[in-house]
């Protein structure tokens, strides 16, 4: 049955097959040959994960769940870390809808509506935005499922009211910049509020248990029994959207007209604005810069000077690294408030700490050196310069460690004016845990564009694997360290066999 063109139906079928094509390029990398082995390894973790869950939620409802102020404010509160990962996942993605996709100067062009394009895509958004709540909330639901009753699946419809109204809300947060902003900056303005609102709750949760309770565990918040006993009765309407995941008919049937509702009114209200904000965001990569009349000065520099320069220079020109980084770089400002309450201590904070930097370090150089290394645009420009290969490839990783360092260095000096061994054992490990996933990002490099930055995970898994892997066991020798065992040099030594490994399995490049 062919479908007519320039409907809503037409519109959501050339959607779909955009998605599952994306989908299964994103699994398979463009090799169909990966499938079984992709669907062996995601039912594994899937079973690990379900497995770990119904251990985490069985002394929870051995002890027994009721609708009382405790389970509630629980309930609520994962309820909230949730939300503000949807809210900012929704916000980024809208963004997205303006201003990344290819076909738009094709459609916007065609005698098709804008509006049914518009409301199509809002609800694509909605939905990646639902599913992916949805995929890592499953776990939990369904251990709670399987040891209290089928009442937990109605959580599933509570995520899917959470996701329509995150991608309300992004909408028209993205449409008020456009107005406040402009085009221009729609973009980077959108990736800053995306990133503060998805860490936003969850650093503020840690940092009020760090600052209240001593503690790093969010969870120390949500069980504390003055915040228990400050919170409202169970029969409050704040506790709507928790009786609703825990199963109140009445009370899901409210969210989930409340979440739809708000997205189908917005994208009434929104839609036939789509086309003009499309066009005017993607007109910003034909506007041309005025050169004024001042004289261009030049200075002789080094090559390394100017490669170096040249890297930093594509850094920050790049359109969609801010979200892609500034989040890893947020979830570092508690273990900074942590040092800055257990200043003086010799010990206990820093054990936290440590781990918290290297890891931070690993993640950073390696997303960082993708970039450099194998998501340069103009890799003929300069394969056919003047310089040698281990010339630019060393001013790529000297770009990459310095912005790496100038990250990390604030919470290194902070450590060590209260503990210089931690400070340098973070210092150590987190170089080591730099210097290894830019190495696998070396060893396993290939050609691609910048834009593929977050499906840089398809080119190689090994590649992914090893740096998690490394990154995670430098960790934890930090970690260890700190502590001051001795097994720390075991974990070393299994970091090192790791890295070897993955340059035992790289290609061999000329």
């Amino acid at each position: 049955m062919s479908l007519a063109p320039a409907t809503t139906l037409w519109f959501a079928r050339h959607e779909l097959t955009l998605a599952w094509r994306e989908f299964v390029g994103m699994l398979t990398g463009g090799r169909r040959t990966r499938g079984i082995a992709i669907v062996v390894t995601v039912a594994i973790a899937a079973l690990t994960l379900h497995l770990l869950a119904i251990g985490l939620v069985s002394p929870w409802v051995a002890a027994g769940i009721g609708p009382d102020k405790p389970t509630l404010l629980l309930v609520s509160g994962f309820g909230m870390l949730f939300f503000s990962a949807m809210l900012s996942q929704g916000l980024e993605s809208v963004t997205r809808a303006y201003y990344a996709r290819s076909d738009l100067d094709l459609i916007l062009s065609s005698p098709a509506s804008a509006r049914h394009l518009f409301a199509v895509r809002t609800a694509a958004v909605a939905g990646s935005t639902m599913l992916l709540a949805c995929l890592l909330a499953s776990p939990l639901i369904d251990a709670l499922w399987l040891l209290d009753g089928p009442r937990w699946l109605a959580a599933y419809g509570v995520l899917a009211a959470l996701g329509a109204l995150s991608a309300a809300i992004g909408i028209l947060v993205t449409i008020a910049l456009f107005r406040i902003v402009g085009p221009k900056r729609t973009r980077l303005v959108s990736q800053i509020v995306a990133a503060v609102i998805g860490a936003g709750f969850v650093i503020g949760v840690q940092a009020a248990a760090i600052l209240y309770y001593g503690s790093y565990s969010r969870l120390t918040v949500f069980q504390s029994a003055d915040v228990i006993a400050g919170a409202p009765g169970p029969s409050n309407p704040l506790w709507i959207p928790a009786r609703a995941a825990m199963g109140d008919p009445p009370a899901l049937v409210l969210m989930l007209a409340s979440g739809l509702g708000a997205l189908l009114v917005v994208i009434a209200l929104t839609a036939s604005s789509y086309g003009r904000h499309a066009i005017s965001a993607a007109g910003l990569g034909e506007a041309r810069t005025r050169r004024g009349s001042a004289a261009v000065r030049f200075r002789s520099v080094s090559v390394g000077e100017t490669l170096r320069a040249k890297e930093w220079k594509l850094l920050a020109r790049d359109p969609w690294l801010l979200s892609q980084t500034l989040m890893q770089i947020l979830y570092l400002l508690p273990p900074a408030l942590l040092l800055w309450v257990n200043f003086g201590e010799t010990s206990g904070a820093h054990v936290v700490v440590v781990p918290v930097l290297v890891m931070a370090c690993g993640q950073l150089a390696g997303g960082l050196a993708w970039l450099a290394i194998s998501g340069e645009d103009a890799h003929d420009l300069v394969a056919t310069a003047p310089v040698t290969p281990r010339t630019v490839l060393a001013a790529k990783i000297e770009a990459v460690t310095a912005v790496v360092a100038v990250i990390l260095a604030p919470l290194l000096a902070l450590m060590a004016l209260s503990n210089p061994t931690a400070a340098v054992i973070a210092g150590i490990c987190g170089a080591l845990a730099a210097a290894s996933a830019t190495a696998i990002q070396l060893w396993f490099r290939t050609i691609a564009r910048r834009a593929m930055f977050r499906r840089r995970q398809v080119a190689s898994r090994t590649a992914t694997i090893s740096e998690a892997f490394v990154s995670i066991l430098w960790a934890g020798t930090g970690a260890v360290w700190a502590a001051g065992s001795w097994l720390a040099i075991v974990v070393a030594i299994l970091a090192v066999l790791v890295l070897g490994f993955a340059r035992l399995i790289a290609p061999r490049h000329p």
